[in-house]
């Protein structure tokens, strides 16, 4: 009788939201509203929270992290050291994809050369790219071979999804992305372009089932919508509230807020190439103008936290003491007027929907009232990912950012974001370079804390990159769903549950 009830309250409460043009559901399938559709679901293609919170689920990751962020089994039971530079696992001998096909150590092997490969061109390439080979001794056995120590192996193998190696040979990057086959705990259904991404429920899967039958990952970009599906029954899980949706919710008394402080950074990116960003002054002078506590209190909520380096206190390679310029837009003023005419040129803040506008509007006012010309360019978030990674003479002047690796590990994001070799990248410092690369093969973990220290005071005083604040992200939920956000934002359907069931 109850079921009855909440649906027939949802399909009234539907009717009556002109901005929800979808079908009540019965809770035997989940639907979760994101701000935007994935831009793919081929794991090894794209990298950002719409597509990896998706595809997760469709697939399987070599490793894992259990909920109390501690690296764990999954396609891979068991692993040991041969040598510092060779580490063997053990593969589950028990799992099928979902036409069937057992998962075999070849399709490991397969995957990790075609994550490692440079021409395939994967966004994840700069955390995988200390991996030199792959080889399967038996159907159950591989040995990874890493060009030097690699401390941060396990944790980027936490984030490597692995993918049938027969599917994947016979069909076209494009024809995989449009139906991907995985050995996930869902299947992959249907995807209704601009809508939603439909999963089922995998019945044969090996590890732990999930208990919808049925998922929805809908596009909803507007996040009062988002708010009245929640409200109205129509969504169970939403993502990406700000913190005036999340008062909302809480006060209506009809879902639950689920805030989760994590490893994400938000940051204010600078292409130093390009005038007038290749000016110090101008630099420091934005890094003075930004007030990180203003927009932490007085926009954000006071779910985020103000920060000073590229790392977050959840990750490995954050260090006590970094101090960025301080926020005076009396010293900023200085700086641009030293600069004179030059500073007047005109700056692009590149930005897309995801990020929260009120944000990258606060910025541009903030470096305007210090005398800067900063006009906002909107785009998708496909778009925004592809340009962000074009190499350093076509990034964008500047862009407001939020990044996470995942991995819940320095190495995750300062290597792609610094790193001259990396597509990200539109600095070239031989400093940072050095302490990177000496940071990935050093297995000494207060060695490790010295070089990102390097690092983080380096970028500190060039400004290369302005980090905001660790961010948070905030969920609103059914008031029966169970589920607890994690630091690394991976979204596990199998580890939800549903309290009214």
């Amino acid at each position: 009788m109850r079921l009855k009830n909440v649906l027939l309250a949802a399909m009234l409460a539907a009717s009556s939201l002109a901005t929800t043009p979808f079908a009540a559901y019965a809770k035997d399938q989940l639907v979760v509203d994101f701000i935007a559709e994935p831009s793919s679901l081929d794991p090894h293609v794209q990298w950002n929270t719409d597509s990896f919170n998706v595809y997760r689920n469709i697939f399987d990751n070599l490793l894992t992290r259990d909920d109390k962020g501690e690296i764990s089994p999954q396609i891979a039971t068991e692993w040991k050291y041969l040598n510092d530079t060779e580490i063997e696992f053990k593969i589950r001998g028990d799992v099928k994809f979902h036409d069937g096909t057992p998962l075999t150590a070849e399709d490991v092997v397969f995957s990790i050369k075609r994550i490692t490969d440079p021409g395939f061109g994967s966004p994840q390439l700069g955390q995988f790219n200390q991996i030199s080979d792959a080889v399967a001794k038996d159907a159950t056995t591989v040995v990874v071979t890493t060009k030097g120590p690699y401390p941060v192996l396990l944790a980027q193998l936490t984030k490597l999804s692995i993918v049938p190696k027969h599917v994947v040979e016979k069909v076209s990057k494009d024809e995989f992305n449009l139906k991907p086959v995985g050995s996930g705990p869902y299947k992959f259904e249907k995807w209704n372009r601009g809508v939603e991404v439909s999963l089922a429920l995998n019945e044969d899967y090996w590890g732990e089932k999930g208990k919808f039958p049925k998922v929805a990952f809908r596009a909803v970009p507007d996040g009062s919508t988002r708010i009245a599906n929640l409200q109205s029954g129509t969504t169970d899980l939403a993502s990406n509230l700000n913190n005036d949706l999340a008062a909302q919710l809480e006060a209506s008394g009809q879902g639950k807020v689920l805030p989760v402080r994590g490893e994400r950074i938000a940051f204010f990116s600078l292409n130093v190439n390009k005038a007038p960003l290749n000016d110090k002054r101008i630099r420091l002078a934005i890094a003075h103008a930004i007030d990180k506590q203003g927009i932490v209190e007085g926009i954000l909520g006071g779910f985020d936290a103000p920060i000073d380096e590229l790392t977050a206190p959840v990750s490995f390679g954050y260090v006590e003491g970094i101090k960025a310029p301080e926020y005076s837009p009396e010293k900023a003023k200085a700086l641009v007027a030293e600069v004179g005419e030059a500073a007047k040129q005109e700056i692009t803040l590149f930005t897309t929907p995801t990020y929260d506008q009120r944000v990258v509007q606060a910025l541009q006012q903030m470096l305007n009232d210090v005398g800067l010309n900063v006009s906002i360019q909107s785009t998708d978030m496909g778009n925004w990912m592809q340009q962000m990674q074009s190499g350093p003479e076509t990034i964008p002047s500047t862009a407001f950012g939020r990044w996470s690796c995942g991995c819940q590990d320095a190495d995750g994001t300062l290597y792609p974001l610094l790193h001259s070799s990396s597509k990200w990248a539109s600095i070239k410092d031989e400093r940072i370079d050095k302490a990177l690369d000496e940071a990935r093969v050093s297995i000494d973990p207060e060695k490790r804390l010295a070089l990102y220290k390097t690092v983080h005071e380096i970028v500190a005083a060039e400004n290369y990159i302005i980090p905001l604040y660790q961010a948070s992200v905030i969920y609103g939920a059914a008031k029966d769903v169970e589920f607890t956000p994690l630091p690394n934002e991976n979204l596990f359907l199998n580890r939800l549950g549903w309290s009214g069931k």
